[in-house]
């Protein structure tokens, strides 16, 4: 199968290259030319299978480059080993009788972008190796929290890689903040930027796509690659927890053969619910796309008017992963709504980067509502449904899960719609103790340390080793740099 660029459908690469390239030189994003179709009978004998295998099956309908055993022995290597904390890797929760809750956070880092970045380093170099570069690659990530320290994790002394991370100084929790300073390895950097996510991945995306800094690059043997979900590597693993948790309903007898789901999801960058989008175009039988966004509801905006529209006010909210005013992975969406109309794409990225906004056709408008339903909370609302979790369920979510679990609810009630739903849980609650620990109205101590400590008494809910480790180790990194000074950062870190 081959891969397309979005701003322009004449560039066509194998699936290697478009994993080890990240980012098509004219900034479009990579799709694949088609969507493989999965039969019924094909989701049903996933039923029985292990993640690691369900993951081989699906990425070999997009990696047609890879073997079959290529596939399983990369996924087990991902996957297997005790890596994640529970067998089924991204188990599910049943809340009430038509609510699954799809745990995407037993990982290494505790977050829901390990399902990804577990696998992406090991299908780089098996790309680079593929595409028979001889060369260094350089990771550059912009990240609202998570993918920052999972994307460390996972390329934490590859052989023949770099990585640098660049986060919000102040869009970020303290323990996700953490997590990146304490970071071990030899091949890592971390950066905080005085600004948002947004200006850290405009800077990463211009630095990409720089010619002059290309070029010195390559007089150095370097490359640079993205660990963002711009990556179409980092994307197709995300694709298979959707249909992994619709096996596990069939296996547990939740659902009947071909019986319709929703998929609620939070949303920052788009890359989680696109990646059930692209579930459904191969034939899982999802029904709604339900988007959950905090305040900066951009994207609920977008679903309800086809109005793309940044120019608004920015808020730091408890669910700072979504903190995001432009979402990368709805061009991809666009794309394939309009046609597979490179040039469309090419004037609404255009619009966006000239006026801040832009408009969908009405054709795409209309099948943006029959795919879509947009929704948002605030933060009291995020708050309250965490708190009504745990005292009516038992269960403790995020705040990101929260706002899904929020819009899921006011979608019920607004629409009638008694489709079972699956709800994408993407954070560990440890992750943002002191937002947890306000919602249940508790005492909210100073340290993140004690807060971490407090959260597990008043819950019972054990804080993951792993975060208690990055709250005890000394920082290595502090650096922080205006938006601004990126670029001269990442040319004096690689000498270029």
């Amino acid at each position: 199968m081959k891969y397309v660029s979005t701003r322009d459908k004449g560039v066509s690469v194998s699936a290697a290259r478009a994993i080890s390239q990240g980012i098509s030189q004219e900034r479009g994003l990579f799709v694949p030319e088609g969507f493989p179709q999965v039969s019924m009978r094909e989701i049903g004998d996933m039923a029985d299978m292990t993640y690691v295998q369900r993951a081989a099956f699906v990425l070999g309908k997009f990696l047609t480059e890879f073997t079959e055993e290529e596939l399983l022995a990369l996924a087990e290597k991902a996957y297997g080993g005790g890596k994640f904390d529970d067998e089924a890797v991204a188990p599910l929760s049943k809340i009430g009788e038509r609510e699954y809750i799809l745990e995407l956070w037993h990982g290494p880092t505790c977050a829901f972008k390990d399902m990804a970045l577990q696998l992406l380093p090991l299908l780089m170099a098996a790309s680079v190796e593929k595409e028979g570069l001889a060369r260094e690659t350089v990771i550059l990530v912009a990240t609202s929290g998570d993918t920052g320290k999972a994307a460390l994790e996972g390329f934490q002394d590859v052989p023949g890689t770099r990585i640098a991370v660049f986060y919000p100084e102040n869009g970020v929790s303290d323990v996700q903040k953490r997590q990146m300073m304490t970071q071990e390895g030899e091949n890592v950097a971390v950066c905080g930027i005085k600004g948002n996510f947004d200006d850290a991945q405009t800077a990463v995306k211009n630095i990409f796509t720089d010619p002059g800094m290309a070029a010195r690059l390559a007089g150095k043997g370097m490359a640079f690659s993205s660990a963002n979900s711009i990556n179409w590597g980092r994307l197709a693993p995300q694709i298979v927890y959707y249909f992994s948790a619709y096996a596990s309903l069939l296996a547990e007898g939740e659902i009947a053969e071909d019986e319709g789901v929703n998929v609620a999801v939070p949303t920052g960058n788009f890359g989680n619910i696109l990646a059930a989008y692209y579930a459904k175009r191969m034939g899982l039988p999802i029904e709604r796309l339900i988007c959950a966004s905090n305040r900066n509801h951009v994207l609920s905006d977008f679903f309800e008017t086809g109005v793309y529209d940044k120019n608004r006010e920015f808020f730091e909210t408890i669910s700072p992963s979504m903190d995001i005013l432009i979402s990368s992975n709805l061009e991809r969406l666009l794309y394939h709504l309009h046609g597979e109309d490179d040039g469309e794409v090419r004037r609404m990225m255009g619009e966006l980067e000239s006026a801040g906004r832009y408009r969908v056709s009405e054709a795409a408008q209309k099948a943006l509502r029959e795919e879509f339903a947009g929704g948002y909370a605030d933060d009291g609302e995020t708050k309250a449904t965490i708190r009504r979790y745990f005292e009516e369920y038992g269960y403790l979510p995020d705040t990101h899960t929260a706002v899904a679990l929020s819009v899921a609810k006011a979608y019920r009630e607004k629409t009638g719609d008694s489709t079972k739903t699956i709800v994408a849980s993407t954070a560990n609650p440890h992750k943002f103790a002191d937002s947890v620990l306000d919602a249940l109205g508790a005492k909210n101590p100073e340290n993140a340390l004690e807060r971490a400590k407090a959260l597990e008494a008043l819950t019972g809910v054990a804080c993951p080793p792993q975060l208690l480790a990055a709250l005890e180790k000394p920082c290595r990194f502090g650096d922080v740099v205006g938006k601004e000074e990126i670029g001269g950062y990442v040319e004096k870190l690689l000498g270029v």
